[in-house]
């Protein structure tokens, strides 16, 4: 009887120290690990850096900061925000790049005059204004009705949807450029907001709102678990199919506004506006952090992304590289970004390091009792 007590009493006595302190050695390790992944890229952004200021003393100037690097990057800065939430998510929305095109050319087709391109329509440029992103949220909640209700392919709908809207888009343009815009498109491009293009704080407070939103809200949580297991998040409460209109809806009204920001920059709609931009734009994202299989991935560390990939292109030009090579160079580079980050911040190293570890702990205490 006193035996079984005493194995009673050993089978419920409490874990040893070292294995309580466990659990809180792993959340200290995890948070360590997401603020080195959100960070994994500023030292190769400060190398690219050094390197542009060696190549040319013009580089560091505040003028080519602000116009060339942060400025050409805020189309790309937008876009990007728009498709890390659907990744996040879960989803991919390849036809972000031909909202970009397509969004802006209906809206100016139905406000310039007929002899400059345009319908003929004589649109007000408030109301062609509000026509550009109503585009981008149409567009955005048919492709997640046929994703989340229909439950189609989000890459096929979405390839789909780019191959309509680039054909449509050149339907509209028959092919040709817009130009003989109202001063309301053209804004953007050329006002500065306290000595800084008001593009780069359109980006700025894109990326600022997008991140306390996925940090702090409710939602911004209910995305991030639907991303890491939708059956699961499903199960949980969460209204995945609502959340998933959601974030179609935002990513095209965000596409739409890039689309008025490039506009806006080259003072006229290109009939192949955004072509090949989803290619930077997953390649910023991946280089940032996002994961593509959903549910990690922060605005701090897609912002990084955006910034690499800006003082890159910047780098390129201004070392007068020509552009045979600039395609083979920047892929190249972002091999190397991505293996750094991956390195970094590589979820694989984290494991590793936890189980080495806590190995000794582990294992004291069974060398105790079998020595008992």
């Amino acid at each position: 009887m006193s035996d079984s007590s005493a194995s009673g009493a050993a089978t419920v006595a409490p874990p040893p120290a070292t294995q309580r302190e466990r659990p809180r050695k792993t959340v200290l390790q995890v948070l360590r690990l997401s603020a080195l992944r959100r960070l994994a890229l500023l030292p190769v952004i400060v190398l690219a850096l050094i390197i542009g200021s060696q190549l040319n003393d013009a580089f560091l100037t505040t003028d080519n900061i602000l116009t060339n690097v942060l400025g050409a990057s805020a189309v790309l800065a937008v876009v990007v925000v728009a498709e890390s939430l659907i990744i996040i998510g879960g989803h991919f929305d390849l036809s972000l790049q031909s909202l970009v095109g397509f969004a802006p050319m209906l809206s100016a087709w139905l406000v310039v005059p007929k002899d400059a391109g345009g319908a003929g329509l004589h649109l007000s440029p408030f109301l062609g204004l509000v026509v550009l992103f109503a585009v981008g949220a149409a567009i955005g909640l048919i492709n997640g009705f046929l994703v989340a209700r229909l439950k189609l392919n989000a890459f096929i709908v979405t390839l789909a949807m780019l191959i309509l809207l680039q054909g449509l888009t050149l339907g509209v343009s028959g092919g040709q450029t817009l130009t003989s815009l109202p001063d309301a498109y053209a804004y953007l491009g050329n006002a500065m907001w306290l000595g800084v293009p008001a593009e780069v704080w359109v980006a700025a407070l894109v990326f600022l709102a997008a991140g306390l939103f996925m940090r702090y809200h409710v939602v911004g949580r209910e995305i991030y678990a639907m991303g890491g297991n939708e059956e699961a998040a499903r199960a949980a409460g969460i209204k995945t199919t609502r959340v998933t209109w959601g974030l179609f809806v935002v990513g095209g009204m965000l596409a739409a506004l890039a689309g008025l920001m490039l506009t806006s920059r080259i003072a006229s709609v290109t009939a192949n506006q955004g072509q090949d931009l989803i290619f930077t734009v997953f390649a910023a994202a991946v280089i940032g952090g996002i994961d593509l299989d959903g549910g990690r991935g922060s605005m701090a560390g897609a912002a990084t992304g955006v910034v690499l990939l800006g003082v890159i292109q910047n780098i390129l030009v201004v070392a007068e590289v020509p552009s045979f090579w600039v395609s083979a160079i920047y892929g190249g580079i972002i091999l190397v970004s991505l293996m750094l980050g991956a390195l970094a911040g590589s979820p694989t190293l984290g494991k590793l390091a936890a189980r080495l570890r806590t190995a000794r702990p582990a294992t004291a205490p069974a060398r105790t009792e079998a020595g008992a």
